[in-house]
């Protein structure tokens, strides 16, 4: 709100002041048809100046957040900041007031039972003449994973090798089938 309409509407509310100090049970149609236009002035002038829209919640911090109704403050923002501060106190995560304060601060990474633990896959691969490549999807299971190496074996286009390799942190291989032997791709030795 600037300077013009600040004094604008403190005029006309004032204004609005001195008729209801005069009112009277007999006071003429007239003088309300008056006090009524006073009005409907005085609320264009504020409906001019403010220039945000009417606040949501009753939260100093979010006045226009999203609205919690079982919130105190009707905030969702601040809600959801204390129902994980009560969470995190029920399950511990929480240093307790009082607690020893020669306990080192959480690590900002999480420790080792947060983490997930990790995955073993079995891929298998076959031999394409110069790398080996996946030939199928990893899979969770060995015994899949081998079912699936002698399914290709017997298929009617077998690879020269096939091998399992099992991907556990690290990778280790596990079988090889054939000969993996590299071919040249060009005709003639490259000549």
């Amino acid at each position: 709100m600037n300077h013009a309409q600040l004094t604008a509407l403190g005029r006309a509310l004032r204004l609005i002041g001195e008729h209801g100090e005069a009112l009277t049970a007999d006071t003429p149609d007239a003088r309300l048809h008056e006090v009524k236009a006073d009005l409907r002035r005085a609320l264009e002038l504020l409906d001019e100046s403010v220039t945000s829209g009417a606040a949501t919640t009753r939260c100093p911090e979010h006045p226009n957040g999203p609205v919690d109704e079982s919130a105190p403050d009707l905030c969702l923002l601040c809600e959801t900041r204390r129902r994980a501060a009560r969470r995190s106190e029920l399950h511990g995560t929480r240093p307790l007031p009082g607690a020893d304060p020669a306990s080192p601060s959480p690590s900002r990474y999480g420790v080792r039972s947060d983490r997930p633990q990790p995955q073993q896959r079995w891929l298998p691969e076959l031999w394409n003449g110069h790398e080996w490549q996946l030939c199928g999807t990893p899979r969770r299971d060995r015994r899949e994973a081998d079912l699936y190496l002698a399914a290709q074996r017997r298929g009617s286009r077998p690879a020269m090798a096939y091998r399992l390799v099992h991907e556990f942190t690290d990778y280790e291989v596990l079988r090889i089938w054939g000969t993996p032997v590299q071919v040249d791709i060009e005709p003639m030795g490259n000549l």
